[in-house]
């Protein structure tokens, strides 16, 4: 058999099993290389995503189409082997957070090419939220002066004698300098993502789901400006609750609980639009 039979879109497509194999393989991969850089928050986000995106390619297994060609091959087969080259070297920086939306990605190609993307849409954007926001934020915005002057203020309207100077804060019992990965953008990006899962599986009313994404970021925020000013507080004061809820297990409690808040708030339009739909029946049918 030769190299053209083998990455035959006719063969991928009496094998979807095969497909099934790859993407299991590579986000097993992905996870693994997560594990290793001890990245224990994006991990557990990961292991979200990916039990969502299988729900959701679960419910629709029976209509999917697998119609891939040379093309489309092709380019899902270089970039799987770039996943491999990545996750060999080891070497990822940000290329980490990028490599489960890239394997999808591929695999999506491989299974139904590129006009056959829009059947994988909803399970391609919440892969790209896992990641891709989080990475293009990174390297383009820095929002540690705006996260420390929130926190300052925050400081300012519980009583405290606080200072800012750029994004050092200071209090008469000690002081925190604000840095990039402590600004609360890996906070606003998972809860950003949660949004887009929510809006996903759980949709609402078009007019609202703009503001969706738009609270989930202000959430995220807002919850990192707590911390931050609790975290200027305690380096003083308790210096062991300090490293615990800076950089310890402790520190994932406050993404925890804007997820759990986020989750509270979308529950709510839910029940909020069935009740409205319920009266709406209720109404049509002159009760």
């Amino acid at each position: 058999m030769n190299l053209t039979n083998i990455i035959s879109p006719k063969i991928l497509r009496q094998e979807p099993f095969w497909l099934l194999s790859i993407t299991a393989a590579l986000e097993t991969i992905c996870l693994t290389l997560v594990w290793k850089a001890h990245d224990i928050g994006h991990l557990g986000m990961s292991i979200l995503f990916l039990f969502a995106t299988g729900s959701l390619l679960w419910d629709k297994r029976h209509t999917l189409r697998f119609e891939s060609d040379v093309f489309s091959t092709i380019i899902g087969l270089l970039l799987i082997s770039w996943v491999l080259w990545q996750s060999a070297t080891q070497n990822l920086e940000h290329t980490l957070r990028l490599l489960s939306f890239t394997s999808a990605f591929a695999v999506s190609l491989l299974a139904s090419g590129f006009k056959g993307l829009k059947q994988y849409w909803e399970e391609l954007i919440i892969l790209f939220f896992l990641g891709v926001p989080a990475v293009v934020s990174d390297l383009l915005f820095d929002i540690s002066p705006l996260s420390a002057k929130f926190a300052s203020l925050l400081l300012w309207y519980a009583g405290f004698d606080v200072k800012i100077n750029g994004v050092n804060i200071y209090l008469p019992t000690g002081s925190i300098k604000v840095v990039h990965s402590c600004s609360g953008i890996d906070t606003i990006n998972y809860i950003l993502g949660i949004s887009i899962i929510a809006l996903v599986m759980f949709p609402i009313a078009k007019k609202k789901r703009f503001f969706v994404p738009i609270f989930a970021i202000l959430l995220g925020f807002v919850i990192n400006g707590i911390r931050i000013a609790m975290l200027a507080v305690m380096q003083g004061t308790n210096k062991a609750a300090f490293d615990s809820w800076h950089g310890g297990q402790a520190s994932y409690s406050y993404g925890v609980l804007g997820i759990l808040i986020f989750g509270l708030v979308y529950m709510l339009l839910l029940k909020q639009e069935e009740q409205q739909a319920e009266n709406l029946e209720k109404s049509l049918s002159g009760d």
